[in-house]
């Protein structure tokens, strides 16, 4: 990630854990072996100028929170773990989001996903 696009993350993103924000999505993925293959520059290339996913991102930003742990080098199922937060009236950019980066050369490389979605009650004393 540049710079740039690290400073317009960081201002435009919003907390975790905001009282509105009651629906989750936990998205753990998988790469396949040919991404991991591919060089960084490679990956980089399809990643950011042809799928554009951080640029996409953004465009969802502050309704949609998120943070991305990665774990390829733990030696763990997934590589990385995408973890989403937002309000019920921001569901339906929630599954725009979503839907625009399955659909990207970047996702051909998802060997395996899991979508786990939750929402919190919140109960009246």
């Amino acid at each position: 990630m540049h710079r740039a696009e690290r400073a317009a993350l960081i201002a435009r993103s919003a907390s975790l854990g905001r009282p509105d924000a009651s629906h989750a999505a936990l998205i753990p993925i998988r790469k396949s072996t040919a991404w991991w293959e591919l060089t960084q520059d490679d990956r980089r290339a399809i990643f950011e100028e042809r799928s554009r996913h951080i640029t996409t991102g953004l465009e969802y930003l502050p309704a949609i929170a998120r943070r991305l742990y990665h774990s390829h080098d733990l030696g763990e199922p997934f590589d990385f773990l995408t973890w989403f937060e937002y309000a019920p009236a921001a569901s339906e950019l929630f599954e725009e989001l979503v839907g625009r980066l399955r659909e990207t050369e970047e996702w051909a490389y998802v060997e395996r996903q899991i979508e786990i979605r939750l929402s919190r009650l919140d109960h009246a004393p």
